[in-house]
């Protein structure tokens, strides 16, 4: 992990609220490229993380929604449709979204569910571009 882009995640950490981890995943090779947590977790645990994050992104019932709501409206790019998504657990709210600069990267926060989720979206979403710069 390039010392920038570990130096990005971090930063994330710090501004967005409550947050306890982020992470970098790249979903063409499905590798997480950078991650920083404030716990310690194992290997395999941040492994699964950016698989399901690819899952998320690009299973195959995922693509064929997108290509219905975009056959839908009428739009024949080859954008993706989803861009973000938020999943609440018991205690966590992980918020997840695609790069902008190259779709095939998504960002990952991991956020204590007593988090305002506005806020750490709206934060999650000011991050991103210096952590993309930074790979």
């Amino acid at each position: 992990m390039s010392n920038s882009l570990e130096n990005q995640l971090q930063q994330a950490i710090t501004s967005v609220p409550e947050c306890v981890a982020s992470g970098y995943v790249d979903l063409s090779t499905g590798m997480l490229l950078g991650v920083k947590t404030v716990d310690s977790h194992p290997a395999e645990v941040l492994e699964l993380l950016a698989a399901a994050t690819a899952d998320m992104f690009q299973g195959s019932n995922v693509v064929a929604i997108e290509n219905m709501f975009k056959k839908a409206r009428g739009v024949e790019d080859g954008k993706h449709y989803f861009n973000e998504m938020i999943v609440n657990s018991d205690n966590l709210i992980h918020v997840f979204i695609r790069g902008k600069v190259n779709d095939e990267h998504v960002v990952a926060f991991v956020c204590r569910k007593s988090a305002n989720l506005g806020m750490a979206l709206t934060k999650a979403r000011s991050a991103l571009p210096a952590i993309e710069a930074a790979l």
